[in-house]
């Protein structure tokens, strides 16, 4: 199996991890990367709110790369970044009349037809492979955390159902986890308020956090590096907040599997996480 991969900025600069724990797994379930070449930023959380025609040029010049190399599907495990990719092609996909304007902008022509796949997606057609493969069940009770973008909004992701989606949970039991029952899983986390505004991230995180441990959990599960930041990132702030040190560990989806499936924590980047994982 091959699919295009686009990593995007955070999975090569503050979310490593989730971009070593993705190569990792997927090369160990016998999937290759095909990453775009040149690719650039999709926008992130600013360039819609700045200037319209840059939100759609930014994510259109990536998918108009991965046409030129021949990919059809694409990758992109950042919630962040399968959003915005999803949103300007189903945006040019209804106002054809843009398309002129954005290939002008991009330097090369567009026509919309890659597939945008979040990591979710991908890992559930392996579903039979991994749980064949896991060779050191994940025994521990999760908090599964889906946060805003990989279900919202729902006619653009398109993605499992918005207020209490089941295909993370599906996935940790399939290699040995038992999910909480959390009625916080598609809660924000704070976002980008993560640079400027570490105050609300302390009380929107510190809420999940909180909960998800009254529930029991030993892990909050996640596959957004945005979230995954304010969760581990921002823990001082947020025991701070809650004025109580909470040690539960915040793991990207690829890493829960990584372990199970046998690989070594060093290489699914676990050392790289602010809050301990103890394996």
């Amino acid at each position: 199996m091959k699919i295009g991969y686009y990593p995007g900025c955070s999975l090569l600069g503050s979310s490593r991890e989730f971009d070593e724990s993705t190569r990792a797994v997927l090369a160990a379930l016998g999937v290759e990367l095909a990453e775009v070449s040149d690719w650039n930023c999709c926008g992130a959380s600013s360039a819609h709110v700045l200037n319209h025609e840059l939100s759609l040029a930014l994510p259109a010049r990536i998918l108009a790369l991965a046409e030129q190399a021949g990919i059809t599907e694409i990758l992109a495990p950042c919630a962040a970044c399968s959003n915005r990719l999803l949103s300007a092609q189903q945006e040019l996909a209804k106002h054809p009349e843009m398309i002129a304007e954005v290939e002008a902008a991009i330097g090369m022509p567009y026509k919309g037809t890659a597939k945008i796949v979040n990591i979710l997606e991908v890992l559930d057609r392996l579903k039979d492979q991994i749980a064949a493969k896991t060779t050191k069940p994940f025994t521990k009770k999760v908090a599964n955390y889906y946060g805003c973008l990989l279900v919202r909004p729902p006619r653009v992701v398109n993605f499992d159902r918005p207020e209490d989606p089941q295909s993370m949970d599906l996935m940790v039991k399939a290699v040995g986890a038992t999910p909480v029952e959390w009625p916080f899983k598609t809660e924000c986390c704070g976002a980008a308020f993560s640079v400027t505004r570490t105050d609300i991230v302390a009380k929107l995180s510190g809420k999940l956090v909180k909960d998800a441990v009254n529930r029991g959990a030993e892990v909050i599960v996640v596959a957004c590096p945005m979230c995954h930041s304010n969760l581990d990132l921002r823990r001082n702030e947020i025991n701070e907040y809650l004025g109580k040190k909470h040690g539960i560990p915040a793991m990207f989806i690829t890493q829960v599997i990584g372990l199970a499936l046998g690989l070594d924590p060093v290489t699914l980047g676990l050392q790289r996480h602010m809050v301990p994982v103890n394996v």
